[in-house]
C-alpha cells in the first residue's frame, strides 16, 4: 500500500492547478462513486472570517447530541488529515491513504482542494456520518462543497472584503457569492452582515424558498456562564452557532456541553508555558479579523496584562492579503512587532513590514518567538496572527507538533 507521504506528495502535484471554482468536476466525479454527498444530512457555513469556528461548535454540539458527525474544513493548521473529521478525530491514515488514490485515479481532473472534498463526503458516506458540518473554501456559489443537496442549515458568518479577485469587489458582489449555497427548504441563519450584504442574502432567500431564522443569544442557558476558554470573545460566531443548534432541535444542555468541549485551534487560543509565558495563537489573516482581534487585545479583557508594553505582535502575511490595513488595525494594541515570514512562497518580506509598520524582523519564525518573549518577559504576551500558516508554524513549534506541508487552498 502506498504511504501516506507518497499519496500527499501525489496531491500536491495538483497544487499547481490552483482554484477553479465551478461545480461540473466534482459533480461529474461524485456521481463515479455513487454521490456520497447524498448520504447525510449537512449543515454548509461560508463567511469571510469565522465559519471555521462556528462550524467547530456545530459539529461539537451535534456529537454532545449523540449524533456522528462529520466535519470538514480548510486550510489545515498542521496535519492534512485534520480536514476530514470523523467524531472528533481526524481521519485515520489507513483510510485517508487509499481513499484519496482512489479519487486521484478515478477524477485525475480535480483540483487539490476538490481531491479533498470528494474524499471528505466519501468518508462521511462510508462511516455512517449523519450530519456534516462542511466549511465553505472559497466564496460559496462556485465552491467544490456546494454540489450537496440543500442543506438542513446554511448559514452566513461575516461578509467583508478578502478574496476580492475571485468574489468581487463589492459587499454586495461578494455577498451574492456567498449566498449561492442557500437552497430551497434551507433554513438560513446569518450573522451581523452589512446591510448591503444583507439585502442581497434575503433577497436569496425569498427567491429559493428558504427561511431565515433569527439570530439569537450565545447563551445556551440564558444567565449560566459558559466554560469555553475565552468565549467573550467569539461574539457573533458563537451566537451563530448555538442559533443553529436550536434550529437542529437540540436542547439547551447538549448546546452547552457542545460549546465548552469544542476544541479549534489557533483561533483565539491561548498557550500556558510555565506557568506564565503566554501566547495568544489567532489566525486573523484579513483586515475584518484583525479588527475583531485587536478588540480581544484591550488590556481590560486580558487579565494581568496592564498596557500594551506587555503584548508583543509576532506577524507574517502572504502579499494576497491587505496586510498594511491589518497592521494599521493593530497598530495600538501591542508595544512591541515583530515581523517575520510565513512558510509559503507568497509571504510578505518582513523588512517592507517593518518599514511600513516600525519593529523588527527575525529571520525564522523560531526567532520571531524567542524575540518577542524576551521583549515582555515571561508575564507579558505574545500575539502570534497575520496568516493561519504562520500560525500552524509557530503553533507546531511551541508543542513540538508533526506537520504536513502548508498548503493556500
Amino acid at each position: 500500500m502506498t504511504d501516506l507521504k507518497a499519496t500527499l506528495e501525489r496531491l500536491y502535484s495538483l497544487i499547481p492547478r490552483g482554484r477553479k471554482l465551478g461545480l461540473e468536476r466534482v459533480q461529474a466525479a461524485c456521481q463515479r462513486f455513487g454521490n456520497p454527498e447524498r448520504a447525510f444530512t449537512a449543515v454548509h457555513i461560508t463567511g469571510t472570517n469565522g465559519k471555521g469556528t462556528v462550524a467547530a461548535f456545530v459539529a461539537s454540539m451535534a456529537r454532545a447530541a449523540g449524533l456522528r458527525v462529520g466535519l470538514y474544513t480548510s486550510p489545515h493548521l498542521h496535519r492534512f488529515a485534520e480536514r476530514i473529521n470523523i467524531d472528533g478525530a481526524p481521519i485515520e491514515e489507513r483510510i485517508l491513504i487509499p481513499l484519496l488514490n482512489r479519487v486521484m485515479d478515478v477524477a485525475p481532473d480535480l483540483t487539490f482542494f476538490e481531491v479533498a472534498t470528494v474524499a471528505a463526503f466519501i468518508a462521511f458516506r462510508d462511516a455512517g456520518v449523519q450530519l456534516a458540518v462542511l466549511e465553505v473554501g472559497l466564496g460559496g456559489r462556485l465552491d467544490a462543497t456546494n454540489v450537496i443537496p440543500p442543506p438542513r442549515v446554511a448559514a452566513i458568518t461575516r461578509v467583508s472584503f478578502d478574496h476580492m479577485a475571485e468574489l468581487g469587489d463589492t459587499l454586495g458582489k461578494i455577498a451574492t457569492e456567498k449566498a449561492g449555497i442557500i437552497k430551497p427548504g434551507s433554513a438560513v441563519v446569518i450573522g451581523k452582515l452589512h446591510p448591503e450584504a444583507r439585502a442581497v442574502v434575503e433577497q436569496r432567500v425569498q427567491e429559493v424558498g428558504a427561511r431565515l431564522v433569527p439570530l439569537g443569544s450565545p447563551e445556551p442557558i440564558p444567565g449560566t456562564p459558559l466554560a469555553y476558554p475565552r468565549v467573550a470573545l467569539v461574539g457573533t460566531n458563537l451566537a451563530v452557532a448555538v442559533t443553529i443548534g436550536r434550529e437542529l432541535g437540540w436542547s439547551p444542555e447538549v448546546l452547552a456541553r457542545g460549546v465548552e468541549a469544542t476544541s479549534w485551534p489557533g483561533r483565539n487560543e491561548l498557550l500556558h508555558r510555565n506557568g506564565q509565558e503566554l501566547t495568544l495563537l489567532d489566525c486573523a489573516h484579513n483586515p475584518d479579523g484583525t479588527v475583531a482581534l485587536s478588540h480581544s487585545l484591550d488590556p481590560t479583557v486580558l487579565a494581568d496584562i496592564e498596557s500594551r508594553r506587555e503584548i508583543a505582535l509576532v506577524f507574517g502575511a502572504l502579499n494576497t492579503k491587505n496586510w498594511r490595513s491589518m497592521l494599521k488595525r493593530l497598530e495600538h494594541v501591542a508595544g512591541h512587532r515583530v515581523f517575520v515570514a510565513p512558510p509559503m512562497s507568497k509571504a510578505v518580506d518582513p523588512e517592507e513590514m517593518r518599514r511600513v509598520a516600525g519593529g523588527e524582523v527575525a529571520p525564522t519564525i523560531e526567532a520571531g518567538l524567542e524575540r518577542a518573549r524576551a521583549l515582555v518577559g515571561p508575564r507579558g504576551l505574545v500575539v502570534v496572527t497575520g496568516s493561519t500558516f504562520l500560525v500552524g508554524a509557530a503553533r507546531a513549534l511551541l508543542l513540538n507538533l508533526p506537520t504536513d506541508p502548508p498548503v493556500d487552498l
